[in-house]
């Protein structure tokens, strides 16, 4: 798959392509319903499928204090993009002068001059365009106008509900992460490459894998029960910090992972964490003593949520 952040990085023209378009937040069960659709197209006219995202996410620029957290960063939405061979990701960066684009101009300038658009899938409920005034009934319009099919991509129900970025963040907000695999299609993970850290948790007597996960505001954050992959062909089970450490006057997000049973030397290994159950909220507490106790209690209860999952067959 081929990243093309931002259209001046189009330095020379595409052939025709087959375009969805969307936040794709989290690649859940829908979006993926929509990429298989996508990619139908694709291979039926003989065309590279081609996906466009915004970074910031248009709320995000609108109203940064009432946008949602992320399901995902760019990092995992470009992975599971590219584990669906999608051929193009053009990253739009959304700035006022994107925000300013009349949704003819939205047309004209990404769709037809930077993409060479012969076929868009998208909802019906899509909205595009300053004052978001472009609809599906105008994108079908200007496509015929211009020469380019527009494809109704049907919303995807799991128990008479809409699948959505929404909903299983609802999900994961209750602890409720077997619904969230159940409209993701996977275990909620977060994934990254293991950094150096202030290994306190070493001093502590918990080694933990580091992932710095940046300055997007996530879903998830407290302690969790997880699963590890990506360093050897086992899947392991830890127990996960996500969040700022209180403690110890932290600023920026870490996911820390202390692995049961495990002591390896694993720093810039590429890994992914499924988070599978919440244990506590993050805490700040007095002292490393009273953080070291924590710790202990939330490995036991780690492990007996696991060997439960081993009793229940799971």
């Amino acid at each position: 798959m081929q990243l093309i952040r931002g259209l001046y990085n189009l330095t020379q023209p595409l052939p025709a392509c087959a375009v969805t378009i969307g936040n794709f937040d989290g690649i859940h069960l829908g979006h993926q319903h929509v990429l298989e659709q996508l990619k139908v197209a694709a291979n039926r006219r003989n065309v590279p499928s081609a996906v466009v995202i915004f970074e910031p996410q248009p709320i995000e620029y609108f109203a940064p204090d009432k946008a949602p957290k992320r399901l995902a960063r760019f990092r995992e939405k470009f992975s599971y993009l590219k584990l669906h061979q999608i051929d193009y990701l053009l990253c739009l960066r959304f700035d006022y002068n994107l925000a300013q684009l009349e949704a003819n101009e939205f047309v004209q300038t990404i769709l037809i001059e930077g993409l060479n658009t012969s076929h868009l899938v998208i909802g019906d409920d899509f909205r595009f365009g300053k004052n978001r005034l472009g609809d599906f009934a105008m994108l079908r319009e200007l496509g015929r106008e211009s020469g380019f099919d527009v494809e109704y991509s049907d919303t995807l129900l799991i128990e008479d509900s809409r699948v959505s970025s929404t909903r299983i963040r609802e999900s994961i907000q209750n602890d409720n992460f077997t619904q969230a695999e159940q409209l993701l299609g996977r275990p909620y993970s977060l994934s990254g490459k293991v950094s150096h850290g202030q290994k306190l948790g070493r001093e502590l007597g918990f080694p933990t894998i580091n992932i710095k996960m940046g300055d997007k505001t996530l879903i998830v954050k407290g302690i969790f029960a997880v699963r590890v992959k990506g360093i050897d062909n086992r899947v392991l089970q830890g127990v996960a910090s996500i969040g700022t450490r209180p403690t110890v006057n932290g600023v920026d997000t870490i996911l820390e992972v202390y692995i049961l049973d495990f002591d390896q030397d694993v720093y810039g290994y590429c890994v992914e964490v499924e988070f599978l159950h919440k244990i506590r909220d993050e805490e700040k507490f007095d002292s490393l003593e009273e953080l070291s106790n924590h710790i202990e209690k939330d490995i036991n209860l780690a492990k007996t949520y696991f060997a439960n999952l081993v009793a229940s067959g799971n």
